[in-house]
Formats: structure tokens, C-alpha cells, sequence
């Protein structure tokens, strides 16, 4: 068979969305998430999941090179994120990204596309953390801190339990929506979040135990229901924490002197440190 006519329907395929048309048109096919080679059925369940998750693509050819045994195809993509990828929640924006595909004539396509540069393309910086060892996991973090300085009277801390990429996305979309409720409750002194395995933590901080109410928002109530009743996550921890002692120390960058916060504290040279959010 022609290279070239086979290039040209494979990817007129997939300019379709028809997962049975990309399945029909390659013997074979790889790319950076099919972790081998597919053909059939399992081909058409692999475009058939990116034409979810990527919807309305908008495939351009930029260059064909080769002949009739084997051509090489650049092309660029737009296509709307519907659904979850590499743990991005598919939130509604546009991915735009550049690819090749090299296409044989006995059918077989390989494609070739950065996946970096689909999460930079959403908005996302690659983070690269250690694999665990035999004492601890690893994970990443986040923070949103209120412009307020007190100091806390009470902590919350919770975490879930979630089964894979597509359930930890849906919990990431939840998260967003309790930190904005909290971000505009009175006793809210700010939130921090962080992956550890399949864990996902929050922990936030208020100035009195009574301001902990502010978490049983809706946007809170919501995520609850998905857990009791809708099947999100497997397990999940809830807990208020009332601070026996909290400390904070600063270092004056004249003297080095090291000065504990409080009334008055100041270093030898004068120097008062000032308040911070907490977290």
C-alpha cells in the first residue's frame, strides 16, 4: 500500500472523531500513552478515550516528507480539554501542540508529540519528585494564604483516598471550589494542599475553633455527597485540631540574630520582624 494515502486517511480519521475509521486505518499504532503498540479493538478504545478527553480536534498539516514505502507527517493540533489527563482536570480549556507521525506502508504509525508541552499548553508546570523508597512517599503541594496575620486558634485536616488519575482530577475540581468558599469566610487564616501517594491532604487554618463552620459550605457539602453517596474515593479522614502552641522564629539579616515573634521581640540591632500569614 501507499505510505502516503494511508498518512492521508489516518489522520482525516481522527480530524473526524471516529474512533472505528482510526482503528480501520492502521495496522498499528503507538504514541507516548499507548505504552506499545495497538491495532482493533484496543486502538479504537485508545482514540476513543483522547477524543474524549481532547474534544473537536482541529488537525493541520504542516509538512509531508518521504514516498510510497514510508512518509513522515508534521502536523498541529487544537482541540477542546473535556476530560482528564495526565491528572489535569479537563476544566474547559485549549490545548495547542505541535506532532509527527511516521506512517509505513504496511500500515504501521507511530505518533510522536511532547506530553510537557500539552500540560504547559493547560496551564500546568511539570514537577519532577523522587520515586518513594523503602520509608517515604513524595508527592506536591499548594497554598493559599489569606491577608490575614493572626494567629490560628484552630486547624482543620482531612484527607481522601483517590482510586486513579480520572478520580484525583475530580477531587482537584472540588478542592478548587472549598478553598474559594473558604477564602471568603471571616475566621479563614489560610489552606494548604498536598498529594502524598494516593492521599490527597488539606489543612487549613482559622482563627477560633467557632470560624471551623466556614467548612460546611456548599461547595464543601457538594463533595461530601460525592463521597457518601456517588462513590468518590475510597477512604477519607476529618479532623479539627486546637493548637496547644504555636511558635514562630525570624532571622534578622543585619546580625543573624534569631528572634521568636511576639510583644515587642526584636533583635540587637534593633530590628522587629513582622507578621506573615501562616500559611
Amino acid at each position: 500500500m501507499d505510505a502516503r494515502k494511508i498518512a492521508e486517511a489516518h489522520l482525516e480519521a481522527w480530524r473526524s472523531a471516529d474512533p472505528a475509521a482510526v482503528a480501520a486505518t492502521a495496522a498499528q499504532f503507538q504514541d507516548p500513552d499507548t505504552g506499545g503498540w495497538l491495532s482493533g479493538d484496543a486502538l479504537a478504545a485508545h482514540a476513543a478515550a483522547v477524543l474524549e478527553r481532547f474534544r473537536n480536534p482541529r488537525l493541520q498539516v504542516e509538512q509531508v516528507t518521504g514516498d510510497a514505502d514510508a512518509v513522515t507527517v508534521w502536523w498541529t493540533l487544537e482541540a477542546d480539554h473535556r476530560d482528564s489527563y495526565l491528572g489535569i482536570p479537563g476544566a474547559g480549556g485549549v490545548v495547542r501542540i505541535a506532532g509527527t507521525d511516521l506512517v509505513t506502508a504496511e500500515g504501521r504509525v507511530r505518533r510522536s508529540f511532547d506530553r510537557l508541552a500539552v500540560a504547559g499548553a493547560l496551564g500546568y508546570r511539570a514537577a519532577f519528585v523522587p520515586a518513594a523508597d523503602e520509608v517515604r512517599e513524595f508527592g506536591v503541594s499548594a497554598r493559599a494564604a489569606s491577608s490575614r496575620t493572626d494567629r490560628p486558634g484552630a486547624f482543620t485536616l482531612t484527607w481522601v483516598e483517590v482510586g486513579g488519575p480520572a478520580e484525583a482530577a475530580e477531587v482537584d475540581l472540588l478542592s478548587v471550589e472549598i478553598v474559594k468558599g473558604l477564602r471568603a469566610s471571616k475566621g479563614f487564616l489560610g489552606v494548604a494542599t498536598f498529594d502524598v501517594g494516593d492521599r490527597k491532604y488539606t489543612l487549613a487554618a482559622f482563627d477560633r475553633p467557632e470560624s471551623v463552620r466556614a467548612v460546611h459550605a456548599r461547595p464543601h457539602q457538594r463533595a461530601v455527597r460525592r463521597f457518601f453517596r456517588a462513590g468518590l474515593c475510597a477512604r477519607a479522614l476529618t479532623s479539627v485540631l486546637i493548637p496547644e502552641v504555636v511558635r514562630e522564629y525570624a532571622r534578622c539579616a543585619d546580625c543573624g540574630t534569631v528572634v521568636r515573634l511576639g510583644d515587642g521581640a526584636a533583635c540587637g540591632c534593633g530590628w522587629t520582624p513582622g507578621d506573615v500569614p501562616l500559611l
